[in-house]
């Protein structure tokens, strides 16, 4: 089972651990997408500070993330794991994982990112600001920009088994699954029981948890199918929404 998760806004500091070293981060076949990415938001935001806050949608108060990005080569790294934070990432609490339930998310869950494209939660990465929807003066939008990698890399990394879409729309532009890839990839939707609406911080909130739980069962359902088995038995409520693949998980209460 493939995990394909969005970042978190808001991030933990680097920490003094070593630099980035870019060339042991998972998917090598990204490297040189990355290092394009890289270059230009640091040079962007070394050369203009106002230019960036700009192009990087940052307000007055978020402008001390401009001199993190610029520090992204020799800030220290984390692994990508600790450094995503926000509703869920408290909710999944992948420091708490059991030993073999850590290892699985090592092996399940990918991270998709605007600068990074897509790393695993052990790869050591630095804090830093840039989000899928930005838009960079020499590269353009991100998510077009990560479409041609991503088109020959993400097929292999899904390998045979289901790969489980949680991602946010802006994210889900740098790769949508086709062929064979899409028939067994699910995304789920969070409802609220009774008014069946998204909200969306329980939302982010559940699908931390299903991951969470999935993880700590060792489930590994190999379609959609399988999985709305897999998250019956785990307790969830799950409706099938008529279209492939889309489930809707219902929750009673939010919090």
């Amino acid at each position: 089972m493939l995990v394909l998760l969005p970042p978190s806004e808001g991030k933990a500091s680097s920490g003094r651990g070593a630099p980035l070293k870019p060339e042991s981060l998972s998917l090598p076949g990204l490297a040189e997408a990355r290092a394009a990415v890289l270059d230009e938001l640091v040079e962007l935001c070394a050369a203009d500070e106002e230019k960036a806050c700009e192009v990087l949608g940052l307000s007055e108060g978020l402008r001390g993330e401009v001199a993190k990005n610029v520090e992204l080569r020799t800030a220290g790294a984390r692994p990508a794991g600790e450094i995503y934070t926000g509703v869920l990432y408290d909710a999944l609490g992948l420091a708490t994982l059991d030993a073999a339930a850590t290892r699985r998310a090592g092996r399940s869950l990918l991270v998709f990112s605007g600068l990074w494209g897509a790393v695993r939660v052990t790869d050591r990465i630095p804090s830093y600001r840039c989000s899928m929807g930005v838009r960079l003066p020499g590269i353009g939008a991100l998510g077009a920009h990560w479409r041609g990698a991503m088109a020959s890399v993400l097929p292999e990394a899904a390998g045979t088994g289901l790969v489980l879409d949680l991602r946010s729309s802006a994210y889900a532009s740098a790769w949508k699954p086709k062929g064979e890839v899409a028939a067994r990839t699910a995304t789920v939707r969070v409802l609220h029981a009774p008014t069946r609406k998204v909200v969306s911080h329980f939302s982010k909130a559940t699908k931390g948890r299903i991951v969470r739980s999935l993880l700590e069962a060792g489930a590994a359902p190999r379609s959609p199918a399988e999985l709305v088995v897999a998250l019956r038995d785990l307790g969830y409520v799950v409706e099938e929404s008529g279209k492939a693949g889309a489930l809707d998980v219902l929750v009673d209460e939010i919090h």
